[in-house]
């Protein structure tokens, strides 16, 4: 059953909004739960976002939520807001199978720390979106929401897809190479990769310790900063995180920047492969900035891409160990060939690489000495077609290896229909100002579209 135009109303409400009208009682959290599982009813059959998905579980949870709040007590920061989870985060008594038949069955006695802390925020797990196998890079079901014979990218597949198609506001994945901003370009809507060690990790399914990180997908900046925020936290389980105060992220990014912000457009390795369309609105997007953008190089990271890899497979053979030993034949060819690859790793290669954070950030010092954000492509260009392959991630990993904050945006549209997405990218630790200046280009280039 399609929604009612009530519902559609409700769902075309960007998730701030949403959350100020469940906190006033304008909306109830049932009435919201109804109209995505009116959505998901609609779309799933075409995308395939959800690998576990339970409507009356959702109900009930909203029920509850509805009812707190006619209590008079205190409401949390996503109070009533149904998310999507990627089937990697585990969650006490509902399945997390990491997209594996391995795992096929596996019910987590535990939720993980972002899970603890979403429920304590008020929010609704809606359900379990689609990974590809074990978060690396055979696909799953899931197809994008724009046209079904495109990929809706990697490994995040179904978390993307699921905000793209309108079916929930909010959704959570991981990137290891480029698993966040990839299938956030795919599929039309705002992703964000916060700066390492942000988010903690316990309780998710570990690839590459060194690399993964948790992100956030949404339909506006705003939503993404609502999200991160709650979700940002120190874990003294995971060493990547830091003990510090929680960044203030939606209130500076929807507070309006001291000056106007300076872009450095960067043409990262690969940029010849790039598509001609996506080319052609970089371009044009710099054109339109005019005097607060100019390119900078970036010498001496050609080889970040095969440095990073080597983290990435050598990590992946210790951290799929458990998995591999338990059902090998299982497992995709392409899985099966990147553990292999890692194990060939030498420590000697492995150490060096892990160097290459420093540098990175060393370099990149000098580029946001004199600039806000860079800007530079999210993907090579719009989804590709078929279904047997998520896409490069070539403009990804390097910033994933940096372990800086990145956003990509939907600005553009290919001559085919398919979104394209900008990738801004900010100083590690700098996530807030990072958001505030990605609002700001969105609304900039929104200010000059009705100038024409």
């Amino acid at each position: 059953m399609a929604p009612s135009e009530k519902e559609k109303a409700i769902l075309g409400l960007t998730a701030v909004a949403l959350r100020d009208r469940l906190a006033e009682g304008s909306l109830r959290a049932v009435d919201l739960v109804r109209a995505c599982l009116a959505r998901i009813e609609e779309a799933e059959p075409q995308v395939g976002a959800w690998a576990w998905l339970d409507g009356d579980y959702a109900q009930a949870q909203a029920e509850r939520l509805d009812q707190w709040r006619q209590s008079g007590r205190p409401l949390g920061p996503l109070h009533g807001l149904p998310i999507g989870l990627k089937d990697i985060i585990d969650t006490k008594g509902i399945p997390t199978e990491n997209g594996t038949p391995i795992d096929a069955g596996r019910v987590p006695k535990a939720d993980a720390w972002i899970v603890s802390r979403l429920r304590a925020a008020g929010a609704i797990i809606l359900g379990k979106t689609v990974t590809t196998e074990c978060a690396f890079m055979q696909p799953g079901k899931t197809r994008n929401p724009h046209d079904p014979a495109h990929t809706p990218g990697g490994s995040s597949q179904g978390s993307a897809a699921a905000v793209g198609a309108g079916m929930v506001p909010l959704a959570i994945g991981t990137q290891t190479g480029g698993s966040v901003i990839r299938p956030a370009s795919f599929c039309g809507i705002v992703g964000m990769k916060p700066s390492f060690g942000l988010i903690p990790r316990t309780g998710i399914l570990p690839q590459s310790p060194f690399l993964d990180t948790v992100g956030v997908f949404a339909r506006s900046v705003e939503d993404c900063a609502l999200l991160a925020e709650v979700l940002a936290g120190h874990d003294p389980a995971d060493p990547s995180t830091e003990l510090a105060p929680t960044p203030r992220m939606l209130e500076v990014a929807r507070s309006r920047p001291p000056v106007q912000p300076a872009f450095a457009f960067v043409k990262p390795p690969g940029w010849d492969d790039a598509d001609a369309q996506m080319k052609a609105a970089l371009e044009e997007l710099v054109a339109l900035l005019g005097d607060v953008c100019a390119e900078v190089p970036l010498p001496g990271f050609e080889e970040i891409a095969s440095l990073r890899q080597k983290i990435n497979f050598a990590e992946m053979a210790k951290c799929y160990y458990p998995l591999e030993r338990r059902g090998r034949d299982l497992m995709s060819d392409r899985l099966k060939a990147a553990i292999d690859e890692g194990k060939s790793v030498l420590a000697r290669d492995y150490i060096a690489a892990l160097d290459w954070r420093d540098v990175m950030n060393g370099a990149l010092k000098a580029v946001f000495t004199r600039f806000d954000v860079i800007l530079c492509p999210a993907a090579p260009g719009p989804a590709p077609k078929g279904l047997d392959d998520t896409g490069s991630a070539i403009f990804n990993g390097l910033w994933t290896l940096a372990g800086v904050p990145a956003v990509t945006l939907p600005l553009f549209t290919s001559e085919s229909g398919l979104p394209i997405g900008v990738q801004l990218v900010g100083p590690r630790g700098d996530d807030a100002r990072l958001l505030r200046t990605a609002r700001w280009l969105a609304d900039h280039l929104e200010t000059l579209d009705l100038q024409r």
